[in-house]
């Protein structure tokens, strides 16, 4: 059985009529695993109750500073507010960022106790989120929690994160490329929102590889930067356990980008990290363009089965 992490919770945050980053992102991505062919090996898991998860306060301030969460909280306890013009935050919004945030620490905890992948269909999501701010949509850093919190199991020693979203991740690189035990790998189009991930980028452990591409790429750009940059970069660094920001953004119709992509592409970005290991966690960032979205979700679960 495939775990898909899971909450009705995840839709009580709640960004306004018109935002791209909505609730219904959600249920369209349920509503299609549903109706795929491969539906009854999906094992629907809810996440642990944030009052039951014991270790996600402290990884969660190993990615933010105190003062940061406890301005979210603030925000979302007095009725909500603007972290800036796009990233709303709602009466529930803190609680469903910390629902979110335990949803990926299941996820890992799922992968390891099988050594096969697993999916967290999650929001709000997190690569934009810095440590001391938030923005892009994102509340807290999923991703780099994750990643830290798998770093306290025994049996991990590295772990990469492929961020394969159409925008750089700039929230998790820069809380994790000073980790020498985390490896960060973007690939995304530039220039685009937020103007960060230069290839000079490189982190403080040599453990950043960014690839950005211009607007107008397809999948003729990407399978040679997974197959020449990506997967050796990965392969190199050995990895325990790999994470991905699995952001669907960059497909042709999505229309916060300029990417040429096809939902059938993230099925084959899947075999290639699936050719470096199976211990892999993809948790949801951004796509905003309901039917490519679901098509590219249904896509990367269909290859891990």
């Amino acid at each position: 059985m495939f775990p898909v992490i899971y909450s009705s919770e995840f839709l009580e945050h709640k960004t306004g009529y018109l935002h791209p980053e909505k609730p219904e992102r959600l249920t369209a991505i349920a509503s299609a695993i549903k109706a795929a062919a491969f539906a009854e090996h999906i094992e629907w898991r809810s996440p642990t109750p944030t009052s039951q998860a014991l270790d996600l306060m402290s990884v969660l301030q190993q990615a933010h500073t105190p003062r940061y969460i406890q301005k979210v909280q603030q925000i979302a306890s007095t009725g909500g507010g603007y972290l800036d013009g796009d990233t709303p935050i709602s009466p529930r919004s803190y609680d469903v960022a910390l629902l979110a945030a335990s949803a990926w620490v299941d996820g890992i905890n799922a992968v390891l106790a099988t050594e096969n992948p697993a999916f967290v269909l999650a929001r709000p999501p997190g690569h934009h989120a810095e440590s001391d701010t938030g923005m892009g949509f994102c509340l807290f850093s999923n991703a780099a929690i994750a990643a830290f919190y798998a770093l306290q199991q025994p049996e991990i020693q590295r772990v990469a994160i492929l961020d394969w979203d159409v925008h750089h991740g700039n929230g998790t690189q820069a809380i994790v490329e000073t980790t020498e035990q985390i490896a960060y790998c973007s690939l995304h189009q530039y220039p685009c929102y937020p103007g960060t991930g230069r290839a000079t980028e490189r982190g403080f452990h040599d453990n950043v590889l960014n690839l950005p591409v211009p607007p107008g790429s397809d999948v003729a750009v990407y399978q040679p930067l997974f197959e020449k940059k990506i997967i050796p970069f990965l392969a190199n660094f050995q990895p325990d356990l790999l994470i991905v920001s699995a952001g669907y953004d960059g497909n042709a119709d999505d229309p916060l980008a300029m990417i040429n992509l096809q939902p059938k592409d993230y099925g084959l970005f899947t075999d290639y990290c699936l050719g470096l290991t199976r211990k892999i966690l993809f948790g949801l960032e951004g796509g905003y363009d309901f039917k490519t979205l679901s098509q590219s979700v249904v896509a990367t679960i269909e290859r891990c089965l």
